[in-house]
């Protein structure tokens, strides 16, 4: 069971025979409907000239195949950013935000506020979602906007139990709480994502039987880790599900009308 640097804590207040009611977890399971973005396949033509063949005469056969598009055709994606390369629209969704808090025997889950961030170019980092997990709709867009070349995108993330902050992390840090992926990729934990016990189930339509990443050929899915250090990357509760969000990625041409 994931527990935080709280609960380590809340350990050894017990330890010391001093009672403590809660512990920070980072994971518990809920039922979230939502919709793939699967990549498209290949479209294409054929024609023929003359269109009317006559015996034996031999047609002149022509065709072309225009492959889908991939993110990485128009964004450079990194460790913890992403970066465009032309002119785009961006918009984001949240997928889950798994922090929870639950007793110290583990009982009575319940989820904990947690905030979602964004830094696009020069401007501060700005709040695009707070709140806990029931209140996550992966079909809302919570952040939209035109991004251009050279506007790095970055993201951050924080929960709040107690009445206080937990520690904040973003792609500046200088950590790894912070992993931006795309569609093929592995998540970086060190244990199967796929096969752990605290995987999310907001997270399974977006890993295959393997578990890599499956989502659409224009998108970008940013994991956060928001309860536990790199030096505690061992720990399979470090499983980057505190926060999760999908970037899609359109080209202006098909920016839809108001």
């Amino acid at each position: 069971m994931k527990t935080s640097r709280s609960a380590a804590l809340a350990a050894v207040l017990l330890a010391t025979g001093v009672s403590t009611p809660c512990a920070l977890l980072a994971q518990t399971t809920v039922t979230v409907t939502t919709t793939v973005t699967e990549p498209s396949t290949p479209v294409g033509s054929l024609s023929a000239t003359p269109r009317m063949v006559q015996p034996g005469v031999k047609p002149m056969l022509n065709w072309s195949i225009t492959y889908p598009s991939i993110v990485q055709d128009y964004v450079k994606v990194t460790k913890n950013q992403i970066d465009p390369l032309t002119d785009m629209y961006m918009d984001v969704r949240v997928l889950g935000a798994g922090v929870t808090v639950a007793n110290t025997n583990g009982s009575n889950m319940q989820f904990v506020p947690t905030r979602a961030e964004i830094k696009t170019g020069s401007s501060g980092y700005q709040q695009i979602f707070y709140g806990t997990n029931p209140q996550v709709n992966p079909a809302t867009i919570v952040f939209t906007k035109k991004v251009v070349t050279g506007e790095t995108i970055r993201f951050g993330g924080k929960y709040y139990y107690n009445k206080q902050w937990g520690p904040y992390f973003n792609s500046q840090s200088g950590t790894n709480n912070v992993r931006t992926l795309v569609n093929g990729d592995i998540p970086p934990t060190t244990y199967p994502l796929h096969t752990a016990p605290t995987l999310e189930s907001f997270i399974r339509p977006y890993l295959d039987a393997s578990g890599k990443v499956k989502i659409g050929p224009m998108d970008v899915i940013v994991f956060m880790e928001l309860t536990h250090t790199d030096a505690q990357i061992n720990d399979q509760g470090y499983d980057l599900q505190d926060m999760v969000l999908l970037v899609t990625f359109r080209t202006v041409t098909t920016q839809p009308k108001p």
